[in-house]
């Protein structure tokens, strides 16, 4: 029994020590949530493919500007996120290549790591790449235009042909500035005091 007392007195003591050792780090500060469909500008680190880049080559972009929400900044400039190719189709006959970059992680200049889900936006469904090529030939075509006093006049105009031209692999450069789309709620449970002072 005097045992169990003295664990149990420990075990308080202990507990009043963890509670009242920093109570201003604890104090007035709840976690910012980030709603899907908020964009993050960010700047790509390394150059990436549909040639030679795939699922396991890790990428990484660099947010160079900071995000705030109200006052408070809530990403800060030189966050570094961290993704991979999602899916690439190889380039076809009409269609250049295209892939989806998918964002995992964000890691702030101090080291702290949250995970995200987010992807690299573009107006086509987050797909880079994947237009429609050139046609291969245009061929001539006679095209009737009314004239004057009911006279129809034959000119004769160029269209594009039936094929077109084989696609080509899409490449995004080094530093090339572009926007990262949330995806699913992100939670930021972390912020820089450096960054939030005046």
């Amino acid at each position: 029994m005097k045992k169990i007392l003295t664990l149990l007195f420990s075990i308080f003591i202990l507990t009043g020590f963890a509670v009242f050792a920093e109570p201003e780090l604890t104090r007035d500060y709840d976690g910012i949530e980030v709603p899907v469909g908020s964009f993050i500008p960010v700047m790509s680190l390394q150059d990436f493919s549909t040639a030679y880049s795939d699922s396991t080559n890790e990428l990484k972009f660099v947010c160079y500007n900071s995000v705030y929400e109200f006052e408070t900044v809530i990403i800060p400039k030189g966050t570094v996120f961290y993704g991979y190719i999602e899916k690439k189709n190889e380039p076809v006959i009409g269609t250049n290549a295209s892939m989806v970059v998918r964002i995992t992680k964000m890691v702030f200049e101090d080291g702290f790591t949250i995970p995200m889900v987010g992807y690299i936006y573009t107006s086509n469904g987050n797909l880079i790449g994947g237009e429609m090529t050139a046609p291969e030939k245009y061929l001539k075509m006679p095209h009737m235009q009314k004239g004057i006093a009911r006279h129809f006049i034959g000119v004769l105009q160029y269209v594009p042909g039936e094929t077109r031209k084989m696609g080509e692999h899409v490449t995004v450069a080094s530093g090339a500035n572009l926007l990262v789309v949330v995806a699913k709620p992100l939670y930021i449970t972390h912020t820089m005091e450096q960054y939030n002072s005046y």
